[in-house]
């Protein structure tokens, strides 16, 4: 699994899943954990590794929960992070379009949404994301497995997320959020804020082989598509 350096004859670790190499044993260990996928026993949940999974399961023995909504966490760090969502402040924000979050990791991965980065690559096909939650949700859908049921179509989902959309862009006419500008309504926060955008003349969206901005992300992809012919787009 490694090499020796023919010059500075420094020991060097090399995946055979993605050809990355690394000086010290220690990454090439906790790396190699990247490419199996562990599977909660309780919800199915795909984690990519062990240590993930052991955090994984302080969310179902309610080890971090909290004492306002009931809600579990995997960690504390995440539970101290929600405890200020019901402050109602976000503290964080984006200096490219204005968007505010309660924790600076969520203000981390959106700037790099704005930039184009996606750094979380799936080894079992060429996709990649912007968020590790993003990748995870997409693992489920090489198991093939889709355990989320709509109780209106029977149609069936590989996560809650996609069945919580499904049902609310489908299934509901509820719009709860409004437009502070002219009041139009929309059935999910970021349908609102594109719209916002386009009130306040913000393309946070740049397409990084022209620079030319948009107002969204499905602009931007028929941009690429259209004009430089490649799918390097963002991960929704």
């Amino acid at each position: 699994m490694f090499c020796e350096g023919d010059i500075t004859e420094q020991r060097t670790y090399l995946c055979t899943v993605c050809d990355r190499r690394f000086s010290y044993e220690m990454q090439f260990i906790y790396h190699n954990q990247t490419h199996k996928i562990y599977r909660c026993p309780r919800c199915e949940i795909n984690c990519a590794s062990k240590f993930g999974l052991k955090s994984h399961m302080n969310v179902h023995s309610g080890k971090y929960k909290c004492k306002d909504c009931g809600k579990c966490f995997a960690t504390n760090h995440q539970l101290t992070e929600h405890r200020r969502t019901h402050s109602r402040e976000k503290y964080y924000k984006c200096y490219l379009c204005g968007s505010s979050f309660y924790r600076p990791e969520n203000l981390k991965t959106h700037i790099r949404i704005h930039m184009g980065l996606k750094l979380h690559k799936c080894y079992l096909c060429d996709k990649a994301f912007g968020r590790n939650s993003c990748l995870n949700r997409h693992l489920q859908i090489h198991s093939g497995e889709k355990p989320y049921k709509c109780s209106d179509c029977d149609k069936k989902f590989s996560s809650s997320r996609s069945l919580k959309s499904h049902s609310r862009h489908i299934h509901s006419d509820r719009r709860p959020y409004a437009c502070r500008y002219c009041g139009k309504l929309f059935k999910s926060s970021s349908n609102m804020r594109s719209h916002i955008f386009r009130h306040e003349g913000v393309k946070p969206y740049v397409c990084t082989d022209c620079s030319k901005c948009f107002f969204t992300s499905s602009e931007l992809k028929r941009h690429q598509l259209l004009i430089h012919r490649t799918a390097n787009t963002f991960a929704q």
